[in-house]
Parts: C-alpha cells; structure tokens; sequence
C-alpha cells in the first residue's frame, strides 16, 4: 500500500526540513542532501533522526539514478 498523499505532501525531513524522495516501491523515504533513508514500516514512517539510515556514495549515486528513471521527484518543493 502505498503512503496518502496528503501525507506525502506534508512530510519533511525532520533534521533539515527539505523535501523527501519516496520509493514507494522500497519502502523509504530518501533526504539527497543528507543521504539518509527513512523507512516504512506498515506505512508509517520512521522520521526519527537516530532511525535514519545512512546512504554510502555509491548507494546515493545509484538511488538518484533510480529517481530520475523512475519519475520520482521531491515531494515539495
């Protein structure tokens, strides 16, 4: 099942407030600036800071090319 859009529309990172990528299909959020990924679990996510999960280059490198192939943009902006 994938997030409400109104929540979507209104969910920001909770460390520097900026838009998120969502891959509903993966189950996370992703902040670019801070590569950090948020999970999903049973559609709520996890927006604690101490829960984020770090992202290594290599992994942010091919998560942005995975949004751009995919169509996922911020979800504000």
């Amino acid at each position: 099942m994938a997030l409400d859009p109104k929540l979507l529309d209104i969910l920001a990172c909770p460390e520097d407030k900026g838009p998120l990528l969502y891959f509903a299909a993966d189950r996370f959020l992703y902040n670019p600036r801070l590569k950090r990924k948020y999970r999903i679990d049973d559609d709520v996510p996890v927006m604690l800071i101490e829960e984020a999960m770090p992202v290594s280059p290599a992994d942010h490198d091919a998560l942005l090319a995975k949004a751009k192939a995919e169509g996922i943009a911020p979800n504000f902006s």
